[in-house]
């Protein structure tokens, strides 16, 4: 039985390193082009936007974060944070200009929720990429035309630059 129990542990303990080692590395290594997104992001002219702040559609921007425990996200994240010491933020998303897919691309590593009237929506696809400058990962959601609530949570920084933009 202890053996049980330490050979659990410790594929526990590797699984972490096993899966980053699975991810693909490099920019061409997204299903699909990003090269606006990496563009926006990767731009020193993006507006900050605040915890609380409001964003709109084809627009990077830097979103300043708060402390996980204070950033006040009007909903409990659907993938808790790995860390408590993460950061976390919430956002207005104005109404994109017509109902649609459109992707959230973010620099770094986050858990991103789309809330429709307290509903979480559920991504259409996912990609990621380990050592692309201005992307690390990039979500496709099917977006009503209305304002929506946009959360990040399980930043390591205080800060993360984002661009929602059409398919």
């Amino acid at each position: 039985m202890r053996l049980a129990r330490w050979l659990f542990g410790a594929a526990l303990a590797i699984a972490p390193g096993l899966a980053a080692a699975d991810e693909p590395s490099g920019c061409d290594a997204f299903k699909w082009p990003l090269d606006h997104e990496r563009a926006a992001l990767a731009s020193p002219g993006k507006p900050a936007v605040a915890n609380g702040g409001a964003l709109t559609a084809d627009a990077a921007a830097t979103l300043k974060l708060a402390p996980f425990a204070g950033a006040g996200l009007p909903h409990a994240p659907e993938r808790a944070p790995k860390s408590a010491q993460s950061y976390a933020g919430h956002f207005a998303l104005a109404a994109p200009a017509k109902p649609g897919i459109y992707k959230i691309t973010i620099a770094s590593e986050a858990w991103i929720d789309v809330i429709d009237a307290g509903e979480f929506l559920h991504p259409k696809a996912f990609s990621g990429a380990l050592g692309c400058e201005g992307a690390r990962k990039s979500v496709k959601f099917d977006l009503p035309a209305r304002p929506l609530d946009l959360q990040l949570s399980g930043v390591k920084d205080g800060e993360i630059s984002v661009i929602v933009s059409p398919e």
